[in-house]
């Protein structure tokens, strides 16, 4: 992808769901169904994607020159379970953006 931050806004769709898997099945499946297989699975995954997402968000800071201010914000919110979600309305507004000053430069 050209633009970092529509990956980044991809990623972060991805890793969200994820974080809810594991949280929300995977974590029963372990404590309630005594399955903690279940935990060693879907939290390698997220895992990986919580890689992918870190590496995302900083490409988007560098390349997009996001302020640090907003890159710290992205990534604090990635660690609150739903909150990605309610992001995703200002992550679309800032892949506009980097279109945007990409199109006058």
């Amino acid at each position: 992808m050209k633009n970092p931050v529509s990956f980044l806004r991809t990623i972060t769709m991805i890793e969200a769901v994820s974080f809810l898997v594991l949280l929300g099945i995977a974590m029963p499946l372990k404590y309630v169904w005594h399955m903690p297989m279940a935990v060693r699975i879907a939290g390698s995954i997220h895992g990986g994607l919580f890689l992918a997402f870190c590496f995302a968000l900083w490409r988007s800071w560098r390349d997009a020159k996001w302020p640090t201010q907003r890159a710290a914000m992205v990534f604090i919110v990635s660690f609150l379970p739903v909150v990605p979600f309610f992001i995703d309305h200002r992550l679309r507004e800032w892949v506009d953006e980097f279109e945007k000053s990409r199109g006058s430069a």
